[in-house]
């Protein structure tokens, strides 16, 4: 195919681009460093880190929490995928369709399925009752209590583990199963044992997986107002709600956009200290293979 037909082709994804991703982006920059009467001011992004007022902290309870939910994820997807991706391990297809179920229903049903888990009469203090029944009728007490799991702060964090733990998994898996496998042999010619090939050789060459899984945990989990807004029962505050609440009922789009400047400036800096961890990855499990 020529040259001039390759760029041909190209002119509608850059129009897509440029329509719905390059000018919201200047929009929302045009409103975070606008006055309504007009001028260029910087009072909202300042606004965003006055100490006095509650959005400073909702910021760093957001990023708490998303830093939060993306490590349990990564303590917990890279087991997972390091099964999943074995030879040994037959059930593989099994385990990924598990895990990819899920994602084919919308994070809203999910996220109303987590309600109904967590609620009073909900499926956990049902079997936490049943349990309590059983005791009552062999000790001969009538001890009864029901949990408050919904509305709380672990509800929430439960919430963005369970909608994104999957994003964790598979690009993880992704890397593990396409793993050159020499680098593997090669140690354990030379002698290695395993805990020393995982730590040497397949821990560096999964650095890429876990940078891409990283960062399609920690980016929505920063941003998102669904699941703070139904498991916390508009009793829990992240700066995605915050942004919602300005554009939607205080309609004050210049703080709001503000909001979004300073989240989208977080997840750039967050995403160029993950591209610096990974660089030479490559080269870090060449030296480890050659060290052992």
């Amino acid at each position: 195919m020529k040259k001039g037909a390759t760029k041909k082709l190209a002119f509608p994804y850059v129009g897509w681009m440029v329509v719905f991703t390059l000018i919201p982006l200047l929009l929302i920059f045009y409103y975070a460093v606008s006055r309504v009467e007009g001028g260029f001011t910087f009072e909202h992004i300042i606004r965003v880190f006055n100490p006095n007022e509650t959005t400073l902290r909702v910021l760093w309870k957001t990023v708490r929490f998303a830093v939060i939910t993306t490590v349990i994820c990564l303590l917990l997807g890279y087991p997972v995928a390091y099964i999943m991706a074995s030879k040994e391990f037959s059930a593989k297809t099994v385990l990924l369709f598990l895990f990819i179920a899920p994602m084919w229903m919308n994070s809203l049903l999910r996220t109303y399925a987590m309600m109904t888990l967590l609620e009073g009469n909900g499926l956990i203090n049902s079997v936490i009752g049943f349990f309590q029944n059983i005791l009552n009728a062999v000790l001969g007490t009538n001890f009864s209590r029901r949990f408050q799991f919904l509305y709380t702060d672990g509800a929430v964090l439960l919430g963005l583990v369970y909608n994104f733990l999957p994003f964790m998994i598979l690009p993880i898996y992704t890397v593990l199963a396409k793993m050159d496998t020499g680098y593997i042999e090669a140690a354990q010619d030379l002698g290695a044992n395993p805990f020393k090939v995982f730590l040497r050789i397949i821990m560096p060459l999964s650095i890429p997986g876990v940078i891409s899984g990283v960062t399609m945990v920690f980016m929505p989990a920063v941003s998102t107002f669904v699941i703070p807004t139904l498991l916390g029962g508009g009793q829990f505050m992240l700066t995605g709600n915050q942004i919602e609440r300005n554009f939607i009922l205080l309609n004050d789009w210049r703080f709001g956009s503000a909001l979004s400047l300073v989240l989208m400036i977080i997840i750039l800096f967050s995403m160029s200290v993950l591209s610096v961890v990974d660089k030479n990855k490559d080269k870090d499990a060449e030296r480890g293979a050659m060290g052992l």
